[in-house]
């Protein structure tokens, strides 16, 4: 594991999207736009399951 990244800050892009105004935007930026959005919430999806999956074999470490 890398350290450096593993105590980088949350990155503030999101903060700086979800403020953006969307009116100056195409239908293919948008499009474009969502699709990234999506691919990021199932990566994120999937980090929350490895972890719920890790600290489940832990919890059954340590009640052994």
């Amino acid at each position: 594991m890398d350290l450096e990244a593993a105590t980088e800050k949350a990155d503030l892009t999101l903060t700086f999207l979800s403020k953006q105004d969307l009116y100056g935007l195409s239908v293919d930026d948008l499009e474009y736009r969502i699709a990234s959005m999506q691919a990021e919430i199932k990566r994120c999806q999937e980090a929350l399951a490895d972890r719920g999956a890790t600290r489940s074999e832990a919890e059954k470490l340590f009640k052994s």
